[in-house]
Parts: structure tokens; sequence; C-alpha cells
């Protein structure tokens, strides 16, 4: 192994490791340990992000489909899928003597700063001992406000908190396509992605298989939020051969979405706003406020906010989003959303004079300290 030690996140589609059935694709699983064993012969450690559970949990608590709209059966197939889906890890990677851990996590264990640092020092520590973190939502306690919702925004998280290298997303498909391929037959695959646009977003379509719950489009959502961090990722089919090896090495396999050439260091706080939290709300600012906060690194001044979708509360995260309606950047709002409704489009000196903006008099709407705009 050399010296230069890197890590790699993967993460895996319910579709890729568990089949319609429920049974879990034991020789994928060994096929993954025998890569990891060999991604340390090369000098990489591995994080596996693992959907699954509550697919192959369902079939053996006797349900026909997994259970929609109910709760309690949901949380319960979670439970149980989760010790089948942990015990095949651990058999398949100790038969190559690697030993893997179990890493459950919610929105409630990220959200707060200091949960987010342990959750970081926990990981970190088990890379460091040579273990494979085996990482999930906790779906048997997650309800929607704590829930990711998708593994691909997880396995972002977990990238960022583990300072990550690449992160390879293993699904149903090949990789990015200009439109849904299986059905467009004009559908062009696209091998590499330097900026992701509205032009690269709208080619995204939903998830082709019952079991995932995760589309295209919360891929490309994760890799503009690693593309932003400087992390390399890659989206591939999880039936190519020797997938994470070949990256390691270097080969082209499937769409590789690559950070800037020259990124900004990005301060880890600014990480845990871009994914420890879900967006509580979001405003809409015009084109020179867009503009300032993409080309300069300014703070959101309340003269270029144009709308704002709430409610939310002072300290809360918010998207950013430009008149397209996308969202460059992510921040913390130094005032709720009835003074942001009432303070939007006014300059300084009218927010001064207004009393019932007081609290926002010498602030902007979200400081440049706690806003991270996206590549």
């Amino acid at each position: 192994m050399t010296n230069d030690v890197k890590t790699m996140v993967v993460k895996i589609g319910s579709s890729t490791i568990v089949g319609e059935d429920g049974r879990i694709d034991r020789a994928f699983i060994s096929n993954l340990a025998r890569q990891a064993a060999e991604l340390r012969r090369l000098g990489w450690n591995l994080v596996v992000v693992s959907s699954g559970a509550m697919a192959c949990g369902y079939p053996i608590l006797g349900f026909a489909a997994k259970p929609k709209g109910d709760l309690p059966s949901l949380q319960a197939c979670a439970s149980a899928g989760q010790c089948i889906l942990s015990a095949a890890y651990d058999e398949e990677f100790h038969a190559h003597d690697i030993l893997t851990s179990l890493v459950l996590l919610t929105r409630h264990d990220t959200a707060r700063r200091s949960s987010y640092l342990h959750a970081r020092d926990a990981l970190l520590r088990l890379v460091e001992l040579g273990v494979v973190p085996v990482v999930n939502e906790n779906d048997t306690v997650s309800v929607a406000e704590i829930k990711f919702g998708d593994n691909d925004t997880l396995a972002a998280l977990v990238s960022c908190l583990v300072s990550a290298d690449m992160c390879v997303t293993l699904s149903d498909i090949d990789g990015l396509y200009t439109a849904n391929p299986s059905i467009d037959p004009d559908a062009r695959f696209i091998p590499r992605v330097e900026k992701i646009d509205a032009t690269i977003i709208g080619s995204a379509g939903d998830s082709s298989t019952s079991v995932g719950t995760g589309g295209m489009i919360t891929k490309i959502r994760a890799s503009r939020i690693l593309m932003t961090a400087g992390i390399e990722s890659v989206i591939c089919s999880g039936s190519e051969p020797d997938a994470l090896v070949r990256i390691a090495r270097g080969e082209s396999v499937g769409t590789l979405f690559a950070p800037p050439v020259k990124h900004l260091d990005i301060a880890p706080r600014k990480l845990w706003i871009a994914l420890g939290d879900q967006a509580h709300g979001s405003v809409t600012v015009d084109d020179g406020a867009a503009h300032a906060l993409t080309d300069n690194g300014s703070s959101l001044l309340a003269v270029g906010i144009r709308g704002v979708q709430g409610p939310f509360a002072a300290g809360d995260i918010l998207d950013v989003k430009d008149a397209s309606g996308m969202v460059v950047a992510r921040g913390i709002a130094e005032a709720d959303s009835d003074t942001l409704e009432l303070a939007a489009g006014r300059r300084e000196e009218d927010i001064e004079s207004n009393r019932l903006l007081a609290q926002l008099a010498g602030k902007p709407a979200i400081h440049r300290d706690n806003l991270i705009v996206f590549a």
C-alpha cells in the first residue's frame, strides 16, 4: 500500500443490491468485498453507503409489496431488513479479512453542528482503524421531518464527512444521458460533466425501478455539492465489471463529475450548511444579486430578494434561487420569513428607518460567512 492513502465512498442503490423479490444479491456483495481488498492494495480506503434495508425487509415480514403509506410497517421492514443486509456485508467482507461496521444516520444526527462533528469523528476513526463503515439512513426511527429522503444526498454528506477523494454511485443505469434512454432512443451518453447547469438538470429522469427512492435528479444534485467541495464523483452501472478498481486506477467508467480545476477551499462549516440539514424555505433573487453571490462572494442583501418562500425562522437553512428557479446557493437566514418578505427589495436606509425591520438593520439577509455557493 502507498503512503498516500485515499478514500472512496461508494453508494449502492436498492435496485442494485436487492431484487424485486426482496432477495439480496450475495454475489454482488461478494464481488464488492473482493474489490475492497484490491482497493486496499492500491492505497484506497472504502466507505459504503447502502440502500436496501426496507426492500429486503418487507418480504420476510409477509408483505407482498412495500407497504406504502403505513409508516410503522415501513419502519418495521427497515428494522428487519437492516439485520439481513448487515449480516450479508459482514459475512462477505469477512471472507476477505475486512471488518465492517454499521452506521445509521438521520437528519437529526447531522442538523446540529455538534452532532455532525461527532458523526465525522466516528467515521474517520473507523476508517483509520481499517474498518469499512456501511452507512444507511436509520429508517426505523425516521419520519419525514428528519429524513434525508434518498441515499444520494447521504452519500454526498458522508463523502464530505470523511474528506473523500472520490464518490461512486452504483446504479441501474450506466451514467448520465441527455434524456431518459429508456424512453428516448435519441438520448446520448455524457461521459464527463464539468458544470451542472439547467440543461444538465433538465436531462435527469425519474427512478426506473420500484425498489429505489432516488432518481437521476437526486444524483445530479448530490454531484453538484460534491463538485463544490472539490470531490470527484462517478455515476455508473452496478453491473459494470470491477468498476471501483478501474476508477481507482484512473480508467473512464460511467459519467465523471469533475470539480473545477480551480476550486475554492470550502470551510467544513459551509459543507455542513450544504448537507447537514434540509432547507426550511427559500428566497428568489434578481440577476444582480445572483451575480454578486456567485462571482463576487458577497453576502445576500435584502434589496436583491424578489420572493420569499416559507415559513422559516432566523437561523434556519435556506435555498437561494435565481430568477429561473435554479438553486445557486444555500445559507443561514438572519431573520424569519415574515421579516424578509417585508424587507425584500428594500435598501439599507429603508430598513433602518422601519421599526418592524429593526432586527435586520445593519445585517444582510444571509451573511457570506454563512453562505455556500454551488459550483
